[in-house]
């Protein structure tokens, strides 16, 4: 696809949208109050939108390599204390996906430049959970529970963070985990017990 098909797309974009709805530029102008906060990877083939069957405005999104919550990057910490803070969304999820290229790379004894110290975050999850994903003899298999066991990471790195915090005690934020498999379409709830997680790290990241 050549930059002159995608400016052709955007018109008839845009004409569908106004055959639907003659407003929906001047409605979708007007603001947004998001209910979710997404959390996702950068991949191409993994679209928020798309995956979740939502509309414009109705998630604020951000998205990096593996789907990584990292306490030093001002990007994703920017993007959460806006969300949380001033959007006041409700729901956080962070959604990783099987077959990630930045979950396989960190896996693999390799030199990779610049990314080095981004896919550390991901070998430090696979170091917390060595036993069990060691444990696993299939290579796929044991790629696919680390991609599981980064997205719990994440959520934990957000449950540490002082907006989360406050926002759970003020008003029932929910953290999510999920997984969406690129093979089938399916997303799914990894079903994590985050309450549990907060009482077990309250000791020693709690704020509030």
């Amino acid at each position: 696809m050549n930059v002159e098909q995608v400016f052709k797309n955007n018109e008839k974009w845009i004409a569908d949208k106004l055959a639907i709805d003659p407003n929906y530029f001047t409605e979708l102008s007007k603001g947004q109050s998001p209910e979710f906060l997404y959390i996702g990877c950068s991949d191409s083939r993994v679209t928020a939108e798309d995956l979740m069957g939502i509309q414009p405005g109705q998630a604020f999104v951000h998205r990096n390599i593996a789907n990584l919550v990292n306490n030093v990057d001002l990007s994703v910490m920017t993007v959460l204390n806006y969300a949380v803070r001033h959007l006041k969304v409700n729901h956080i999820v962070v959604c990783g996906h099987y077959n990630c290229g930045g979950v396989k790379a960190a896996m693999q004894p390799a030199d990779m430049g610049i990314l080095n110290p981004w896919l550390r975050n991901i070998r430090d999850v696979y170091r917390l959970h060595k036993d069990e994903l060691n444990a696993i003899e299939n290579e796929d298999a044991r790629y696919n529970r680390l991609v599981e066991l980064n997205v719990q990471e994440q959520c934990v790195n957000l449950i540490k963070t002082a907006a989360v915090q406050e926002a759970i005690l003020e008003r029932r934020l929910t953290v999510q985990g999920w997984v969406f498999d690129i093979h089938t379409g399916k997303l799914i709830d990894l079903k994590i017990d985050f309450d549990a997680i907060l009482e077990n790290i309250r000791e020693i990241y709690k704020l509030f």
